[in-house]
């Protein structure tokens, strides 16, 4: 082998070393969840998953965010795609924020409550770590729906042991010019509010 190549060959190894170093050092977070966290209404940048990519960043983290979140989601609907998702991202924590779908169209807590365990399961089966993320129903659902609502996501949480915050939405819940017109889904001055709420429950995971 001349010089001049094995030159090039060395340059070629030592310029591909640090890539490969990122690459190793990188860890991921999967966002798993419907348009409250897609980032409905509102540019994806200003979403809160955007904006947790981005504090990981400034803190010079190992952690990168890939948001798989669906407007219009269901457990049902994320449960069929899970296991595809697990091994396209190999996430070291997933945040499942599903729920909420369901409770809006009066959906069997029960079989709610059965696709949150068996996402929960699945994903600590991938070797991640899970942060439950629920929701909370207006009371015009009724008392037993809402309480039975409400108490799955605790329920999910302590039989597997995952970490839990119950209710994404409580910082800006109570107001209204926290949300859009349709006064379901968050404008984006609200979204740092929503990182804020999460990232307490989330740093833990990190390790």
């Amino acid at each position: 082998m001349s010089k001049k190549l094995f030159s090039c060959l060395m340059l070629a190894i030592l310029l591909a070393l640090p890539a490969k170093v990122a690459m190793a050092a990188e860890k991921r977070i999967l966002v798993y969840g419907d348009s409250l966290s897609a980032g409905f209404g509102i540019a994806v940048k200003d979403s809160w998953p955007a904006l947790l990519g981005q504090r990981l960043a400034q803190q010079g983290s190992a952690y990168v965010v890939s948001n798989a979140s669906i407007s219009g989601e269901t457990t049902a609907g994320g449960r069929a795609r899970l296991d595809l998702a697990l091994k396209q991202f190999k996430p070291s924590v997933v945040i499942l924020a599903l729920g909420a779908n369901d409770g809006l169209r009066g959906l069997p807590v029960a079989a709610m409550k059965d696709n949150l365990l068996a996402m929960t399961r699945l994903a600590q089966k991938s070797g991640a770590r899970v942060l439950l993320v629920g929701m909370r129903l207006p009371p015009n659902y009724g008392p037993l729906y809402t309480r039975d609502f409400d108490a799955a996501f605790r329920d999910v949480a302590r039989a597997e042991k995952a970490a839990l915050l119950p209710f994404l939405l409580e910082p800006i819940a109570l107001e209204r010019d926290a949300f859009q017109p349709d006064g379901l889904h968050p404008v984006a001055s609200a979204q740092p509010k929503l990182l804020d709420h999460v990232w307490p429950a989330l740093k833990p995971l990190l390790g």
